[in-house]
């Protein structure tokens, strides 16, 4: 479902009208669901169309590889995606033109503060996930081919262990919803910290291994070849990329749970093109 700042969108199009200009123009964006459930599309996207005049952001929030494959399609102008090994055969491909780092956070095992299957404090994500598999404690997968879903497939493998069993549950939903589920299950899951922190009040779960170097979860914006509006596209790449929205990037988190829940990223290396 394609979704809009539709407040901002009101005060950006009562603009136009009063200086005689037509409507904002749609630039099509797919983006994953982690950064809508953080909340962090509810400031970029009106700050966005505030900014740029004649352009405003229609969305749909999907993982990482249903985001691709919206590109492959050419059914949206840009995608903002965790999933970097499948962003770059997006890209050698020819499916887009340009493609930006923009903010990185990281994904975290969270599960029932009494951990039956004793992970607490274990930095190494693979060591958790076998003690998980090991006592056949639950465990929800997102199941949507997101980029945390492919992220957790890779822990797995390097585990040693094909989850199966009762103690296993592929939802095939979002980040929130499968939090949700796991709270109510009392299971563990893979999640990033920004969705976590913004729903962990209404969460029985706490986080129980972190700091793994493999799990750190990097999202970068791409424009997509033969966009229709591929002008607006590399408008809204630009400013994403740009000083002020890597500031409300950097400070985005600090007022709901008291700190950023994204570092901000488009200082660093091209991500590819």
């Amino acid at each position: 479902m394609w979704r809009s700042a539709v407040a901002a969108v009101a005060v950006v199009a009562g603009a136009a009208c009063a200086e005689g200009d037509s409507s904002p123009e749609a630039i099509n964006v797919a983006t994953t669901t982690s950064v809508e459930d953080s909340g962090l599309l509810d400031v970029l996207v009106p700050a966005f169309e505030s900014a740029t005049p004649g352009w405003s952001i229609r969305y749909m929030a999907v993982g990482s590889g249903q985001a691709l494959e919206l590109g492959r399609r050419g059914d949206v102008d840009a995608i903002i995606a965790h999933s970097p090994t499948d962003e770059q055969a997006f890209m050698d491909d020819g499916h887009g033109t340009d493609r930006r780092p923009v903010m990185h956070n990281e994904f975290v095992i969270v599960g029932p503060p009494s951990d039956p299957a004793g992970i607490r404090g274990t930095r190494d994500a693979a060591v958790a996930f076998a003690a998980i598999a090991a006592m056949g404690q639950p465990f929800v997968s997102r199941g949507d081919d997101s980029g945390t879903h492919r992220r957790e497939r890779s822990v797995w493998l390097a585990a040693g262990t094909d989850p199966a069993g009762d103690w296993y549950a592929e939802a095939g939903v979002g980040m929130a919803d499968a939090l949700g589920i796991a709270a109510e299950r009392e299971a563990y899951t893979l999640t990033d910290i920004a969705s976590f922190l913004y729903a962990s009040d209404r969460l029985a779960l706490e986080i129980l291994s972190s700091g793994d170097e493999r799990l750190v979860n990097r999202y970068s914006v791409i424009l997509v070849a033969n966009a229709l509006q591929s002008e607006g596209a590399s408008r809204f790449a630009d400013w994403l990329t740009g000083e002020v929205a890597q500031q409300l990037i950097a400070e985005f988190g600090i007022d709901r749970v008291g700190r950023p829940l994204f570092m901000p990223d488009a200082a660093a290396q091209p991500a590819g093109r």
